[in-house]
């Protein structure tokens, strides 16, 4: 939706404010947001200057976090979550044992990535690993509640993932995507 000054700037109000507990750095957050540090540097001073985020200087690094006392923090947290809240909310429901890389595609990852249309109406969700199936649904569903939109899972194996035979992998490999692997999942 067009209704934030700019993408960066959403993307960087959805991690904080659907992580209000966290601090994170602006290097942090600017390689999980895939922001340029500069870009993000001065959309975050913007918002810590409006009130919508908190700043503090530890050593060298300057931390953000969601002033979750503003007024507008709560109104602005309900537009996120079903704005740009899948990346968020698919990243953290689906941190499941076994996954080791968790994609949105269609249209959600359509739009998030500036190709032009209606706004999505569900969000895909493509889990690679061995999992439990009943695991991956039980995600979709926590994540179908919290986002208020459906969410429809498909799970492949890494062979399936790095083969050429698979007509979806296919599909979405040549198609925009999201990546919302967990943090833990990608260190490893």
């Amino acid at each position: 939706m067009p209704i934030f000054r700019s993408r960066h700037q959403a993307a960087l109000l959805a991690w904080l404010l659907l992580h209000p507990e966290h601090e994170y750095t602006l290097t942090d957050l600017a390689a999980r947001l895939e922001v340029p540090l500069t870009t993000l540097q001065r959309e975050a001073q913007r918002l810590v200057t409006a009130g919508i985020l908190q700043d503090r200087t530890l050593g060298r690094a300057r931390l953000l976090r969601a002033n979750v006392t503003n007024r507008a923090a709560a109104p602005l947290t309900q537009l996120l979550q079903v704005t740009f809240g899948p990346q968020t909310v698919i990243g953290d429901e689906f941190a499941l044992a076994g996954a080791v890389k968790v994609v949105i595609f269609g249209s959600w990852a359509e739009r998030y990535r500036g190709t032009p249309g209606p706004p999505p109406n569900d969000v895909d969700v493509l889990v690679v690993g061995v999992v439990d199936r009943a695991d991956v649904y039980e995600a979709a569903d926590r994540a179908q509640v919290r986002l208020g939109m459906q969410v429809n899972p498909v799970v492949r194996t890494p062979e399936q993932w790095a083969g050429g035979a698979d007509s979806l992998v296919l599909q979405i490999k040549a198609s925009p995507t999201v990546d919302v692997t967990p943090e833990l999942t990608r260190s490893s």
